[in-house]
């Protein structure tokens, strides 16, 4: 993988915070020609550091929401049976994040579902379904303190 300079961690992170910003404005605030600022943009995009652009929406605008942290601990540590969870957990749309951990449990989910009784068709399809769990533990956010998807950029 190509060598990320300064400039090329500055532009990722203006990205992250703005994504919609343009050319014109990101090459101001790096201090590049818009020529050479967009050149850098593609480079990134066609090395796979720019993954996709999307815009976030405002879960509070957007009605009620349940965000469920869950905690999962399978039966067996077995390979095989961890890929088809989590291949199951991928196909679910109410599957927003999904982490293989370390430690007691074997995965965290991050579910976000209308209500309740959304929640308990996740678990149906998800958890109940799957054969080699052994157990799972839901934690339903009451507040939503933080929320950031930038990544801090190590240092070259």
């Amino acid at each position: 993988m190509p060598h990320l300079d300064r400039l090329d961690r500055r532009i990722l992170a203006l990205l992250q915070q703005d994504a919609g910003r343009t050319n014109l404005a990101l090459a101001d605030a790096v201090g590049l020609s818009p020529p050479a600022c967009l050149k850098r943009v593609r480079r990134l995009e066609a090395d796979g550091y720019l993954a996709r652009r999307v815009a976030l929406t405002d879960p509070e605008r957007l009605g009620p929401l349940v965000h469920v942290v869950v905690e999962v601990t399978m039966e067996r540590d077995d390979k095989a049976l961890y890929r088809r969870f989590l291949a199951r957990a991928a196909r679910c749309p109410a599957v927003k994040q999904c982490y293989q951990v370390t430690g007691e449990v074997d995965f965290v989910l991050i579910v976000v579902v209308p209500d309740m009784a959304a929640y308990d068709r996740v678990c149906d399809e998800v958890l109940y379904a799957d054969d080699n769990l052994r157990k799972f533990r839901s934690l339903v956010s009451r507040f939503r303190h933080k929320f950031d998807t930038s990544l801090e950029l190590p240092e070259a």
